[in-house]
């Protein structure tokens, strides 16, 4: 069963997205999404948890410099064998 995220853009756009993987490194927390399931050559993000300690929800932005971005992507290639993640 996927679990599914629905993230609101600052215009105010709601984008629903499947979560496919999650990992904790060096205390922050990041997830893999993407917006299609069912397409092998979808589009995946990489989304960081920027939230602080009194935000009951968790808030995230994507991920933008390309040396964190090729850092994470690294674990979640290796977390997820059967996904090939491209820049």
């Amino acid at each position: 069963m996927e679990e599914f995220l629905t993230f609101t853009t600052e215009d105010g756009e709601e984008i629903e997205f499947a979560i496919l993987e999650e990992t904790r490194i060096n205390g922050v927390n990041y997830i893999l999404v993407t917006d299609d399931v069912e397409n092998e050559e979808a589009e995946a993000y990489i989304l960081k948890d920027v939230s602080n300690d009194e935000e009951e929800d968790a808030v995230y932005e994507m991920v933008s410099d390309e040396s964190e971005v090729a850092y994470i992507g690294k674990v979640f290639s290796e977390l997820l064998e059967d996904i090939e993640l491209t820049q």
